[in-house]
């Protein structure tokens, strides 16, 4: 006899324990609450509103406030794409559903210009954020009288490395950490915007002067070369009211960068997701609403006209230093300003490195590039190397610049505009080839004649592409730098794609997730990390996971450890241990991928393992005695009833060691189906006629013995106490001849008829 690393013994020809376990992690299922997913991208668009209405009102003149405040409300129509396209849960944002719908040569330009709009959004906040700090660091020395001048794009470019280098960390230790941090700034700035916008009011009020902005009309309109670009040359574009609304709104939809992350963070929105994406959607919209497009109307309507133009990349610094009250007062909350201003724009570095990481992430899953961008993170589980690329390319882009924002400000919109267009495009088109593989419609679907016509989504996409179209002639340097980097990136995304089809030797390409392997001795509730009374799922193959669907979705605190058991042959058991390989191969690869998928949908955390042993059931039983779990949840087996399913568990758990566990069993059929048995002793579930039963022999036989304490379960235990007997006796014939005849008469009333022996699960019916 020998023993296993528990100090249990087993003999040769009785099932070996688990020779050896791997634990299989991934940073992907850490869920974040709403607010965290809002946060995140509210540091992209938060952070436009310190710069957007200057930026507009350079190119359109005054109007700039209106378009801005169109755009703003536009920008919840575009977020209902988005919505949309995450309903279905294609896993890639933009890439992957612009490839579903138009395919996969329009789904690398998407994504190219995606990612020209990410590479710039990074150094662009970083830039900004650099030159606020050191504008009021020298403005501060000259208030002290201190001989000491910093040089403004040198400083903005050694903060924005600073900050790029300081996010690049976060991002390696994952978007929960990351998304922490964006939470805290938002929080800091929500109280910032409410001192602002309360002084606003009062300034207004104080000085009597409630003068809105001209209205946004051609006439009213700053229509010259700057603004018009390309088409300047045409008389037309300065008199077409239509041309000229377009012309206004592209020159001000920087204020709605930011949204294709809300598509990226949805990943890792906790259950339950559509929910708590349009919960997200909506804090976004309103706080974006309210704080982009007043400050660009305050600062028309306060800053002087004559003086605005110093604060065109620093509207909020300019009003701040134009409110009523005294110098210190302003130039203190001017500070503040600053300080928020550095911190939320550095929150939009944050957002483009999570925005770049999940767009390449996708791509790479794709096949488009090797799976070696996606190694996980020894430690933290993350795809390390992509953020390592996106953020060397941003530090350069920095470098490029030499801090000026205006040089990367001129690039930004061109990737913006026209990710949200081809996204647009995509849903609409499947809208028609996949029309019920969603869970929400972007509003306005009026049927006629018996079909549904997406006019809301149709003239959304409409709008976007009119806006993209016109960007194009009216900002040639965006133009011609975007469509080189795009075509660079689209090129390099084409050839890595070619060499992958040619390295597969034109085979199928399959999506599979990479995974950390942790090697333990055994399966412990510290070394998966999940707290006792976990729930433990056994899966086998990728296409029968139905009952983890069900688990996950009625799961609420528990902890869902995902269990794949290899069985061995007798002659594989032997004293040597397994090596990673031959516990998890592709096979489990693909079979925890899918698992992946279907955890993220439900917005439920797993812990993945892979155990071996000689025998399934041994094994799966073994786990959740040394894992301490409550119920174990199998789907219902193909080859017999799930009476004789449980039966043949019930019969595994009798050859466990002592002490056995106790744990619920739950069988789920493919049609959602559920029966509930119990492994080990328990107390039975009893029906309400064996109650009434019960009680009414307690009355009787209580009303015979006056003067006797008598019970409900002293009835039970005299019971079983006398069919004990009787079998001790040697009347074990009339007994069992009995209970047939008393299994026979309540048949009927049974939905499972077949018996249940000693010691094996009983069921429990629901």
């Amino acid at each position: 006899m020998s023993s296993d690393s528990t100090g249990h013994l087993f003999t040769p020809g009785k099932a070996r324990p688990v020779a050896k376990v791997l634990v299989a992690t991934t940073a992907m299922l850490a869920f974040i609450s709403f607010w965290r997913a809002a946060a995140i991208v509210l540091n992209d668009l938060a952070s436009s509103a310190y710069y957007a209405g200057g930026e507009a009102e350079q190119f359109i003149g005054k109007t700039a406030p209106w378009f801005i405040l169109g755009i703003m409300l536009f920008s919840y129509a575009v977020r209902a794409i988005y919505v949309e396209s995450s309903s279905m849960f294609v896993r890639g944002g933009v890439y992957r559903v612009v490839k579903e719908a138009l395919g996969g040569t329009l789904a690398k330009f998407s994504v190219s210009a995606l990612m020209f709009d990410y590479v710039l959004t990074g150094p662009i906040s970083g830039v900004s954020a650099g030159q606020y700090l050191a504008g009021v660091l020298n403005e501060l020395f000259d208030y002290a009288h201190i001989p000491i001048h910093l040089h403004v794009n040198g400083a903005a470019a050694a903060v924005a490395i600073i900050i790029t280098l300081y996010f690049w960390w976060e991002n390696i230790k994952g978007v929960p950490e990351s998304s922490g941090k964006a939470l805290r700034i938002m929080q800091l700035t929500t109280v910032m915007v409410v001192v602002l916008i309360s002084w606003c009011f009062y300034t207004l009020y104080a000085r009597g002067g409630w003068h809105l902005p001209p209205a946004p009309l051609p006439q009213n309109m700053k229509l010259d070369k700057g603004s018009l670009g390309w088409l300047d040359r045409y008389q037309w574009a300065h008199m077409i009211t239509i041309i000229a609304i377009f012309v206004g709104l592209g020159h001000s939809v920087l204020a709605m960068s930011g949204e294709e992350s809300l598509a990226q963070v949805y990943r890792e929105i906790e259950s339950p997701k559509l929910r708590n994406l349009k919960k997200a959607g909506l804090v976004i919209f309103i706080y974006s609403l309210v704080f982009t497009s007043l400050v660009s109307f305050f600062a028309v309507m306060i800053i002087p006209d004559d003086v605005r133009g110093r604060f065109t990349e620093n509207l909020i610094g300019g009003l701040s230093m134009h409110l009523v009250g005294s110098f210190s007062v302003r130039l203190a909350f001017h500070v503040f300003v600053v300080v928020v201003g550095t911190l939320i724009l550095a929150g939009a570095v944050n957002t483009a490195i999570v925005g770049s990481n999940g767009v390449l992430n996708r791509v790479s899953e794709d096949g488009v590039l090797t799976d070696w961008f996606r190694h996980p993170h020894a430690r933290f589980g993350t795809t390390h190397r992509i953020i390592n690329l996106v953020v060397a390319f941003q530090i350069i882009t920095i470098l490029a610049s030499r801090g000026d924002v205006t040089f990367l400000g001129n690039l930004y919109a061109f990737g913006v505009i026209w990710s949200f267009a081809m996204k647009g495009i995509a849903v609409l088109v499947l809208r028609y080839t996949h029309p019920q593989d969603r869970e929400y419609r972007v509003p306005l679907n009026p049927v006629i004649f018996g079909r549904e016509i997406p006019l809301g989504l149709g003239l959304i996409t409409l709008i976007l592409l009119a806006i993209a179209v016109v960007n194009l002639f009216t900002k040639p340097d965006a133009t011609m730098a975007g469509i080189t980097f795009t075509v660079i990136l689209f090129t390099v995304f084409d050839i890595s794609e070619h060499r992958m089809l040619k390295r597969q030797a034109g085979a199928a390409h399959v999506e599979l997730d990479q995974f950390n392997l942790a090697k333990e001795a055994e399966l412990t509730p510290t070394s998966v990390g999940v707290a006792p009374g976990n729930i433990l799922v056994p899966v086998s193959t990728y296409y029968a996971l139905y009952h983890l669907e069900a688990a996950l979705r009625r799961a609420k605190d528990q902890d869902i450890v995902v269990l794949h058991m290899r069985v061995l042959r007798r002659a594989a058991s032997g004293e040597y241990d397994l090596d990673p390989d031959q516990l998890f191969s592709t096979i489990e690869q693909l079979l925890f991928t899918k698992v992946l998928s279907i955890a993220e949908k439900e917005g439920k955390p797993v812990r993945l393992a892979v155990a071996a042993a000689n025998d399934l059931w041994e094994g799966i039983l073994r786990t959740a005695m040394n894992l301490q779990s409550s119920t174990i949840v199998v789907g219902s087996s193909s080859k017999m009833s799930v009476t004789e399913q449980a039966r043949e568990i019930g019969l595994a758990w009798e050859r466990v060691p002592e002490p056995r566990p106790r744990v619920t069993l739950e069988i789920f059929t493919p049609s959602g189906q559920e029966q509930i048995f119990y492994l080990g002793p328990h107390a039975p579930r009893l029906t309400p006629t064996e109650i009434d039963q019960l009680h009414k022999m307690w009355l009787d036989l209580s009303e015979k013995l006056p003067g006797e304490e008598v019970h409900h379960h002293d009835i039970v235990h005299f019971a079983l106490t006398e069919v004990q007997r009787e079998l001790a006796e040697g009347e074990t014939g009339s007994v069992l001849e009995r209970l047939r005849e008393h299994l026979h008469s309540i048949q009927g009333r049974r939905q499972n008829p077949p018996p249940e022996p000693r010691n094996l699960p009983e069921k429990k019916d629901r």
